[in-house]
């Protein structure tokens, strides 16, 4: 199968630099790296086409030369092939690249800075949600929720060991969680590093293992926790209690608890950013002449004064009747009222008359028909 241009297996232009080449290799490394596509044929040979397209266009000579005279500049005859990558004579220092950016997996080229595997590593946030009614998203209150987390062994702190006795250090890999295998690949002998098989990676090994926890140092347990909600927090937005995620490993801190918030709607109330947005009903009369009315606020009812002439959708404003600001409790947003003036179906005759007048005040008014005692009686 042909090989793909270099350039179209970094994903970058014939002009990118050398930063925007680094970039794009790490991103595509980290995608297709055999530790993260176990058993992946496809993700295999991806990952070795672009450390092929990499150790290329990293090297200002051999990137000339493929500019010029494509693949064929690396075939037989053409630049002189070595032992590195692909057959490529080494420039890069790959070890230092995945160290930068995966950690412990720079050995895998032959790099000597690999992070040790049984080094300390962070706990796993963890996320959960709380459902709020409108007025507690709105005044804020305390709530109590359960968590279930991976916690460190109350009896053996994390350790894994018996109380009273210790874990030794694993006589294979000497405490450093690794093992390094040379293995012959179609691109010439690599040194793989790869997780100690004595200890696990763990660089210890546990004789007497804890009775509680098995000697994994860590159990699954589900805590009480207690969160403040501030006034005019917002659906969708997260509370962040650090400290109280998944417990880290070999001394690494715990990760942090995250609690989506989600607010029930109301049933009158509609909250757009700080604003409540009301729509408030009023009869014909109303709107025409003014009146009082009962309206609800955050704060309950209050009397307001509709002004004579009010237009349907017509809107009013209402300073600071609206909800907090998160971030700042000295900030509210307005009440926005929108009119909806009714129009009644149902009219009586005399009101339908009052109405006629109303809309033509010169007309000479109806004259009722005489009627005689038979016509009155029949009615």
């Amino acid at each position: 199968m042909a090989k793909r241009d270099y350039y179209e297996v970094l994903g970058v232009s014939k002009s990118a630099d050398e930063n925007e080449i680094k970039k794009a290799y790490r991103k595509l490394a980290k995608k297709y790296h055999p530790d993260a596509n176990p058993g992946d044929k496809e993700a295999e040979e991806k990952f070795k086409e672009v450390g092929e397209a990499y150790e290329v266009l990293s090297d200002s000579q051999k990137r000339a030369a493929y500019d010029q005279y494509g693949h064929a500049a690396f075939e037989q005859g053409g630049m002189e092939s070595g032992g590195g990558f692909g057959g490529f004579s080494g420039g890069v220092d790959m070890g230092d690249i995945f160290e930068s950016f995966f950690g412990g997996f720079g050995d895998v080229f032959g790099g000597g800075s690999s992070r040790r595997r049984n080094g300390p590593v962070n706990g796993s946030d963890i996320q959960v949600s709380l459902t709020l009614s409108f007025e507690e998203a709105v005044f804020g209150c305390s709530k109590e929720i359960n968590i279930t987390v991976t916690d460190n062994c109350d009896q053996c702190h994390g350790s894994g060991a018996k109380p009273g006795t210790n874990a030794e250090t694993c006589s294979r890999c000497h405490g450093s969680g690794q093992e390094s295998v040379m293995r012959q690949t179609a691109f010439g002998a690599m040194r793989s590093v790869t997780t100690c098989s004595a200890c696990g990676g763990k660089g210890k090994i546990i004789k007497e293992k804890c009775p509680k926890c098995g000697g994994q140092g860590r159990l699954r347990v589900t805590k009480r926790v207690k969160v403040d909600v501030p006034k005019g927090i917002n659906h969708g937005q997260s509370i962040r209690k650090a400290g109280l995620g998944e417990a880290g490993i070999n001394g690494g801190q715990p990760g942090d608890l995250y609690i989506e918030i989600r607010v029930m709607p109301h049933k009158q109330f509609v909250r757009s950013g700080n604003d409540i947005l009301l729509d408030v009903n009023i009869d014909m009369i109303q709107a025409a002449l003014g009146d009082n009315i009962t309206i609800p606020t955050l704060e309950g009812n209050e009397i307001y004064g509709v002004k004579a002439g009010t237009q349907p959708e017509s809107k009013v404003i209402l300073r600071n009747k609206g909800v907090w600001n998160v971030r700042n409790n000295k900030e509210r947003g307005n009440m926005i009222l929108t009119f909806k003036v009714s129009i009644p179906t149902k009219l009586t005759e005399k009101q339908k008359e009052i109405l006629r007048n109303f809309k033509n005040p010169d007309a000479e008014p109806k004259k009722e028909e005489h009627k005689g005692l038979f016509s009155k009686k029949k009615k």
